[in-house]
């Protein structure tokens, strides 16, 4: 590992994004190889003299477009270059002899991508600045395991206000991400639970799962989301949903079915329901739908969030919301574990909120990710004839279903010949099934917006007219 050299350029341009497009064109020259550690955030912060919130950026753009892998405990690695399939002049892709040759990605539909052009970089500098400034010492100490109280406290109020979640700041716990807080719901569930998945659902939730469930089922769903009556047959004791925007297929649970999920639950008292409320923040159609926590009065919800598409990836802060009985197990047996976010991140991310910036900068990005959506929905109305809308009320992407009998691989390379990257919906199967392999259901890929620009959904559009036109 040693430190990076970059020539910031005044051009307008976020320094994030010069750090972010130099370590990508060294992985792409070759400048850094497979599995090279990269500087941690902290020491290239220093040695560019930039914030680490910055370099932070720059590391989860590099990771969500998998040029980068982040190792717990280690740090950032090169990732494989095959796995480089992302908007830019070009990607390398490894032959079957060993050889790379260039496959060129103009524009990439991801739906996991964000749109970061519109973060209030200032907002957040001044923030940071006035809490550093203080000179607090407690705000360097290692703080409540749960996380900070006063955090807490303004997310509990948060998540009510916003999502109709009926908890106190006793029930919430704040961690780096989703997966720390799935890792820490395996200690608090306990050992031998069958925890049930749909499928396909969000395949890293369901590998954070397998390590430690003693059995897990996939079970359909229908147009109303998972279907209620196989979580009984298979006889399971927990369930991971996403009601409010299912991924990858953009189902949004109605009420009848929340009800009757609710039911199951309370049928049996170690039976529980991970509620992921994914894509919650983003509704174009109909009015806001609240949480399925909002109608639990059972205690059988247990509900995460995260702040990684509301705000930035790079904030790495998540919730948990615990219902009184499994908090009570939490803080008993499992309160030992420190909190994973740092005191001066927590600070400033409730001075974020509680001063009214996050709720200006979520209702900005609601208007813009409203009119990206309206342009594509206008983009996609010749293809109609051919492919099936869905999934297009909520969340950060679309699906369309071919008409015409031809498989998602065709679907996929047509794209990718014409310089598009789509993604198939297939890619979010957990168990492999026969339907699907076989290629007997219908093609559906996802066409994410997010990251795009008014003029990137135009183009792309334009060329996926062209490659499937035949």
């Amino acid at each position: 590992m040693q430190d990076l050299v970059i020539n910031f350029k005044d051009d307008g341009s976020h320094l994030y994004e010069q750090i972010y497009h130099h370590i990508k064109e060294e992985i792409r020259k070759g400048k850094l190889l497979y599995q090279e550690k990269l500087p941690s955030t902290r020491s290239l912060a220093a040695y560019l003299q930039v914030s680490r919130s910055t370099v932070e950026l720059a590391y989860e753009q590099l990771l969500s477009e998998g040029y980068i892998e982040s190792v717990p405990y280690k740090g950032y690695f090169v990732a494989r270059v095959e796995e480089l399939y992302r908007i830019g002049k070009g990607t390398e892709k490894r032959e079957q002899n060993g050889s790379l040759r260039k496959e060129k990605f103009v524009v990439d539909f991801s739906p996991n991508a964000i749109d970061m052009r519109y973060f209030p970089f200032g907002v957040w500098r001044r923030i940071t600045k006035n809490i550093l400034s203080q000179d607090k010492k407690e705000t360097f100490a290692l703080g409540e395991a749960k996380g900070d109280a006063a955090l807490r406290e303004t997310i509990a109020r948060y998540l009510h206000a916003s999502r109709g979640v009926n908890a106190d700041a006793s029930q919430i716990i704040v961690g780096a991400g989703n997966d720390y807080l799935l890792m820490l719901l395996r200690y608090v569930l306990g050992e031998g639970r069958t925890i049930a998945f749909e499928n396909p659902t969000y395949p890293r939730a369901y590998k954070i799962f397998k390590l430690f469930a003693g059995r897990l089922v996939t079970v359909p769903s229908d147009e109303s989301g998972i279907c209620v009556d196989a979580l009984q047959r298979e006889g399971a004791d927990a369930v991971y949903v996403m009601p409010s925007h299912q991924y990858p297929t953009g189902v949004v649970m109605p009420i009848g079915r929340r009800l009757e999920l609710l039911k199951w639950a309370s049928q049996a008292e170690e039976r529980y329901v991970i509620e992921d409320d994914y894509d919650s923040e983003f509704r174009y159609r109909g009015k806001p739908i609240p949480s399925l926590q909002a109608s639990d009065t059972a205690g059988k919800v247990i509900y995460i969030g995260t702040f990684s598409k509301s705000i930035a990836p790079a904030i790495r802060v998540s919730f948990m919301v615990l219902p009184p009985r499994l908090l009570q197990r939490y803080e008993e047996q499992y309160a030992v574990f420190s909190s994973t976010v740092s005191r001066i991140d927590q600070t400033v991310l409730n001075e974020f909120i509680k001063e009214g910036t996050f709720e200006r900068h979520l209702n900005r990005m609601r208007k813009v990710y409203k009119e990206k959506h309206e342009l594509l929905l206008e983009e996609l109305k010749p293809f109609l004839k051919d492919f099936s809308l869905t999934g297009e009320n909520a969340g950060l992407h679309v699906l369309l279903t071919d008409k015409r009998g031809r498989s998602e691989a065709e679907l996929k390379a047509a794209a990718a010949r014409t310089g598009v990257r789509v993604y198939g919906i297939s890619e979010a199967l957990v168990e492999k099934k026969d339907d699907w392999d076989g290629g007997k259901a219908p093609a559906t890929v996802l066409l994410g917006f997010g990251g795009l620009t008014a003029e990137q959904i135009k183009s792309g559009m334009a060329l996926l007219k062209e490659a499937w036109k035949k």
